[in-house]
């Protein structure tokens, strides 16, 4: 079997990059040639996704907060409830302390600069309202973002895609040697998306399938979708403790049935819901009308997200 010997060693060669790329044919095999691999089952997703995505017609909603007190009553909610759902949790009023005086919560100092790295981000118009251009600025983005959102915790090497397989639950995520060729190919999905909520949605499913870093991933996520829609004028998306199964079931389900519809209609409801509220009134009275809402909510049993009284927005 000396020819077919020499052809399987001319192929294992030009994956490897010590022979020449012609004997590659598929694209997957041409992109590991060119150092970047990527996980073909992800890329699929994204295709259906960006199918899914592309016969929508969405109903975007004008900025309720792009500047002054709106803007950052919102960014300190928005960064409440991310890391809430990440498990760093706080009482509200500490949050306030950790954001509005700079107070580090005694024995939490990392969770106190995790989320007030996250409002930095949300506040900075660097990260809120400049969304990558290409793909190479796609993957600094998202690395510059974790790196702030983590800067408190060296030892999950924060702003460095991860060198270890991660998972959740029973949801294995892309492997690390083919994280930036995955990311890369998830931003040409993006890229050819015209709505910018279509975008948006794109971009965080994007980050959350692959999970590039060691820690981070969803908070990072949520902030690149939420800039893509900043940078269009479009409301921000927040996902409030309460609707926290609403928002992670539709993904897993999505990552593993290959239905995007439910995904969609989970984050066109956050949104409508979002873009309800007069962020411009002071912090205490929107607390209180969010709380009216079930926002703070853990108890996902016996609660669920309700939207606003009209006079309140």
């Amino acid at each position: 079997m000396q020819r077919e010997f020499a052809r399987l060693d001319g192929i294992v060669g030009a994956l490897l990059g010590t022979h020449e790329e012609k004997k590659l044919r598929s694209k997957q095999a041409l992109a590991r040639a060119a150092g970047r691999p990527y996980d073909p089952d992800r890329i699929e997703l994204f295709d259906v996704l960006h199918a899914t995505l592309v016969e929508h017609i969405f109903n975007p909603l004008d900025d309720p907060a792009s500047s002054g007190m709106a803007l950052e009553n919102f960014a300190f909610f928005e960064a409440y409830f991310s890391n809430f759902i990440e498990g760093t949790t706080f009482e509200i009023d500490e949050a306030e302390q950790i954001i509005f005086e700079g107070l580090v919560i005694p024995n939490r100092s990392e969770d106190s600069h995790d989320i007030l790295g996250t409002f930095q981000a949300a506040t900075s118009a660097q990260w809120r309202v400049r969304p990558p251009e290409d793909a190479g600025q796609f993957l600094n983005w998202l690395k510059t973002v974790n790196a702030l959102v983590m800067q408190a915790r060296p030892d999950k090497n924060p702003g460095q895609w991860k060198e270890k397989a991660n998972q959740a639950g029973n949801s294995l995520f892309v492997l690390p040697e083919l994280v930036a060729g995955t990311l890369r190919e998830g931003f040409t999905r993006i890229a050819a998306l015209h709505d910018p909520v279509a975008r948006a949605l794109m971009t965080m499913f994007v980050v959350t399938e692959v999970h590039p870093f060691r820690d981070g991933n969803g908070r990072t996520a949520r902030l690149a979708m939420n800039c893509v829609l900043s940078a269009a004028g479009v409301c921000r998306i927040i996902i409030p403790t309460v609707y926290r199964e609403d928002y992670l079931l539709p993904l897993k389900r999505l990552s593993h049935t290959k239905e995007a519809e439910p995904y969609i209609r989970s984050m066109i409801r956050a949104l409508n819901w979002t873009a309800s509220f007069d962020y411009a009134q002071s912090r205490e009275h929107l607390k209180q009308t969010l709380k009216n809402c079930n926002a703070f909510e853990e108890d996902l049993k016996n609660f669920r997200l309700t939207f606003p009284e009209p006079s309140s927005h």
